[in-house]
């Protein structure tokens, strides 16, 4: 059967639905490690309704179906799925446990697929199915998969080792510590799923999944202080065997549920929010104690050690110059009316690519022209890409993936001739007064993400505006781009990580934004470190944030009229750094183009 329309996949969905005995399915945007990224393999939403984004789920039953995306995805979501087919839910207002429970026909079967679903997830649809007098019900193998004929297989990249260089620590010292920790808590064993985790654990990297240099791979990480790695034995090589020593026995992938049914008797950690359903049932089918905890590894990944942090600063300023020279080449060609978002996106992975550390980018480039900016996490394809009109702003959000450390910028700015309009302005100072409050906050120790989010807002919340997105996220080191456990957001609603204290050694991004539906968008995207801070007679430990993304920040958008002297300050000073960090790596042209843009701003 031809299944080159999404039409044609939804109808054959619900044959094998029904051949099934299933009234339903839940797909969701995963893999079996619960990824926010995921390998081409594990694509079943996209293939399905041709929704591009990275967080996402669709409910498809007999005669109705319906996409579920937040703020972050509400135009896009309308532009990639047909509305014929799908109806629009908008998270969190509602979810797809809720939406199920005031749907799903009564005595419904509702599949889903154990390795693509966290349990907290599979408690709270169940619970809303039951009483709605239907069921949940676990399927023996993904009926997407069934009728995808042509779904690629999962890469086959051979995993890498990460070097101490980079690393920082030796994989022994971290799993000593995890022991240790299991010690403590009286376990026998932790299951390591999430991808990253096992990537920092054991310092290897891989090129499975775009964008995250990551090995598809299982961790049973022991009290004793050794390990399991499970992992096709294709991406075994022999660099990497000596690298994990006899204290890691390497298994193959399809090893990895005898390997939990082996744990049976032991008290085993598992976490909810990084494990699917399955790696439950396979325990608990085995008579295994399951102990319900956070990942160990996810707290000492966030806080980076000095090598970690030196890394990322080298891997910033390179990054800098790249991005530095892009909008250099943007401000000549832009305005001449003949570049497009796919052209202008090009060019900036070409200046990032004469690094010969790049391995990658840390994710899809955010070329977004006029209305497409106001898309928060636009994906630019041939289908939608626009040509960057002069007289329009110009929205670029990337980063690279250098063996050094990840990077993560946005950039907005006005492409001449002509001047903004007082909106733009407005708007965009608005944004910058944010970033910038953000940027010198002070905070005790205890401090969480959601107690400063509301510095971000505050100047946009005073017009009567604000942004459907999180104002920081953690990054990792030469790893996923959006990693947790911390966060700068909206605290209400219980959002992952945004009751995580902030800690030395912790990077977050730094990105208030104002988006206008069908006209513009604006985001203004910095790195930073939060790091101890002195203060005479302090009662008590506090905390600040070092920026460390040095690029520089449109000045033609500014009404200075908006900005306090503190705030003058620090884009004089911020500038300064940027010219100092940067301009050693530019020549001619580019390098009086910097000085132009780092120059003071007054309020002339």
């Amino acid at each position: 059967m031809l299944m080159n329309t999404h039409e044609a996949r939804l109808k054959a969905l619900r044959e094998e639905l029904t051949a099934r005995g299933l009234d339903g399915f839940v797909v969701p945007i995963s893999d079996e490690h619960m990824s926010e990224y995921v390998g081409a393999y594990a694509q079943r939403l996209e293939w399905l309704t041709g929704f591009g984004g990275s967080a996402g789920s669709a409910v498809v039953l007999k005669d109705r179906a319906a996409m579920f995306v937040d703020g972050r995805y509400t135009l896009q979501v309308r532009e990639q799925v047909d509305g014929r087919f799908y109806e629009y839910e908008s998270v969190p207002q509602t979810s797809v446990a809720k939406w199920l429970g005031a749907t799903a026909p009564e005595g419904a079967k509702i599949g889903f697929d154990p390795w693509l679903h966290g349990k907290p997830w599979v408690d709270a649809a169940a619970k809303a199915l039951a009483e709605r007098g239907a069921s949940l019900v676990p399927v023996d193998g993904n009926p997407i998969d069934a009728v995808w004929n042509d779904r690629p297989a999962p890469s086959d990249a051979p995993a890498l080792v990460h070097a101490n260089a980079y690393a920082g620590e030796a994989s022994e010292a971290k799993r000593a510590a995890v022991a240790e920790w299991l010690g403590e808590q009286k376990l026998d064993a932790a299951v390591i799923s999430a991808l990253d985790s096992i990537a920092w654990l054991l310092n290897l990297r891989g090129a499975d999944v775009e964008r995250t240099p990551v090995a598809l791979s299982f961790v049973i990480a022991h009290a004793d202080g050794t390990a399991e790695l499970f992992i096709a034995e294709e991406k075994v090589t022999p660099e990497l065997r000596q690298h994990l020593g006899n204290a890691v026995t390497i298994r193959p992938r399809g090893a990895f549920v005898p390997g939990l049914e082996g744990l049976k008797g032991k008290r085993v950690a598992v976490d909810p929010e990084r494990s699917v359903q399955a790696v439950f049932g396979a325990l608990a089918g085995a008579g295994a104690e399951i102990v319900e905890l956070r990942d160990p590894t996810v707290l000492p990944k966030a806080v980076k050690n000095p090598v970690e942090q030196a890394g990322h600063r080298s891997a910033q300023a390179r990054d800098g110059a790249a991005v530095s020279k892009f909008l250099h080449w943007l401000s000549v060609h832009a305005p001449k009316g003949g570049e497009t978002e796919l052209s202008a996106a090009a060019k900036l992975q070409q200046f990032r690519e004469e690094s010969p550390l790049l391995r990658d980018l840390s994710f899809d480039t955010i070329s977004a022209a006029g209305p497409n900016a106001a898309s928060p996490h636009y994906r630019v394809n041939e289908e939608s890409n626009l040509r960057i009109e002069p007289g329009s702003i110009y929205l670029v959000d990337s980063g690279g993936q250098y063996l050094d450390g990840t990077t993560d910028i946005t950039r907005t700015v006005w492409v001449g001739p002509g001047e903004p309009a007082a909106e733009h302005k407005d708007r965009y100072t608005r944004v910058l007064k944010g970033h910038i409050a953000l940027a010198l906050a002070v905070f005790p120790k205890g401090t969480a993400g959601s107690q400063l989010d509301v510095l971000a807002r505050q100047f946009l919340w005073s017009a009567g505006v604000d942004y459907a997105h999180g104002t920081g996220h953690g990054v990792g080191s030469f790893l996923s781009v959006h990693e947790g456990p911390q966060r700068i957001a909206k605290g209400a609603g219980g959002q992952a990580g945004t009751d995580q204290e902030l800690l030395a050694g912790m990077f977050l991004s730094n990105e208030p934004g104002y988006y206008k539906t069908g006209a513009f968008g604006i985001r203004i995207e910095n790195l930073v470190l939060v790091e101890p801070r002195r203060i005479d007679g302090a009662e008590g430990d506090y905390f600040g944030f070092e920026t460390l993304t040095f690029v520089p920040i449109d000045r033609t958008l500014v009404d200075t009229a908006l900005l306090t002297r503190e705030e003058l300050r620090w884009w004089d000073g911020y500038h300064a750094r940027v010219l100092e960090i940067v301009g050693p790596q530019l020549e001619g042209a580019a390098l009086d183009w910097l000085k132009d843009q780092c120059a003071p701003l007054s309020r002339g």
